[in-house]
């Protein structure tokens, strides 16, 4: 398995090629690997937040050298001529392709992080400053650029905006550290009454609502700009409509493998969008990586073995993650 990705790529004129050292798991990746999408393609080698150090790069390569801190997120190519591409918006392209479970250019498979190393494109690859630690860095490639992109394009990076996060898992303790950063008002809903004191004491919210508790939800109605939904599982959006202020949001930035269903007078009443975001293009995710940088942004992380990997998943499935398992692949895969 280690080996896997050398068999099908050589490092181009184009290309950087880096030793990985962390990649971070994903709860899409438990979602590939089970075909919860029904659009897996076997086998498959997951992995879409990962970092290491550059150790060949293309004859045609200027802006990154060997021994540079570098990483790749959840994409590796695009057809770069679309009005989605033309405006850094590779993420939306057509013929985007993703780091793993993809069809490459010459029509080889993609492979992802949970290997030893890694070859893409000079323009998907991402520098990480220097003050963030590789391991807690890795998923801010994935889960980081999920969450700072719809607080940017929907307004809710301005001080004083009253945003709402659902969930305090893998995204939404990011989401929570990004509005924060961004001068937000930040009020976690989750129906964990036991994160409360997290939510508020270590990620910096400014208040905390069960949303089971039916009492705190009607004391909150209308209190909201806009809401951050990172749930993965299907859930009620009526109660969280009413959170919102007239033309607030939902934005969807979870991916529940059913339909959810969409109550539609109190989208009327108010005049309220429920919108999606998906990652970020590579001109945002530099920026956001570079914010991250300045506010010494990075996730809370559980770093594990290689030969972990399986019960990971077994525990990603239970929710048994405070808040994102990182691979520590440098130190613990061994080649086959």
């Amino acid at each position: 398995m280690s080996d896997s990705v050398d068999v099908f790529r050589v490092t181009g004129d184009e290309d950087v090629r880096f030793k990985i050292l962390y990649c971070g798991i994903c709860h899409s990746d438990l979602h590939k690997v089970k075909n919860e999408w029904g659009n897996s393609t076997y086998p498959i080698l997951p992995g879409h937040e990962v970092v290491g150090v550059v150790t060949d790069v293309g004859s045609k390569i200027q802006k990154y050298k060997v021994g540079d801190r570098v990483g790749v997120g959840c994409m590796v190519g695009a057809c770069h001529t679309c009005e989605n591409c033309e405006n850094d918006l590779e993420n939306y392209c057509p013929k985007m392709i993703l780091t793993y479970n993809s069809v490459n250019y010459d029509g080889t498979r993609t492979y992802g992080g949970y290997s030893d190393h890694m070859v893409a494109n000079e323009r998907y690859i991402v520098r990480i400053p220097d003050n963030l630690p590789l391991d807690a860095a890795a998923p801010l490639l994935c889960a980081g650029i999920t969450t700072y992109s719809p607080l940017r394009y929907y307004g809710l990076d301005k001080p004083g905006t009253k945003v709402g996060v659902v969930g305090l898992g893998g995204l939404g303790h990011v989401a929570v550290k990004f509005a924060k950063a961004f001068g937000a008002i930040v009020t976690v809903i989750s129906t964990s009454p036991r994160k409360k004191q997290e939510a508020i004491e270590v990620f910096g919210a400014d208040s905390f609502l069960v949303s089971t508790n039916p009492d705190e939800m009607k004391a909150a109605v209308g209190t909201l700009d806009g809401i951050i939904d990172t749930v993965s599982a299907v859930h009620a959006l009526e109660p969280l409509l009413s959170l919102l202020k007239s033309h607030g949001k939902i934005i969807m930035v979870g991916a529940p493998d059913k339909p959810l269903e969409l109550p539609i007078f109190p989208l009327i009443f108010g005049r309220k969008t429920i919108a999606g975001s998906c990652i970020g293009g590579m001109k945002e995710t530099h920026e956001m990586i570079d914010f991250a940088g300045k506010h010494n942004i990075t996730p809370r992380i559980e770093v594990i073995p290689m030969d972990y990997v399986n019960t990971a998943m077994e525990r990603l499935v239970k929710v048994d993650v405070k808040y994102r398992f990182v691979l520590d692949i440098g130190n613990t895969l061994k080649a086959a």
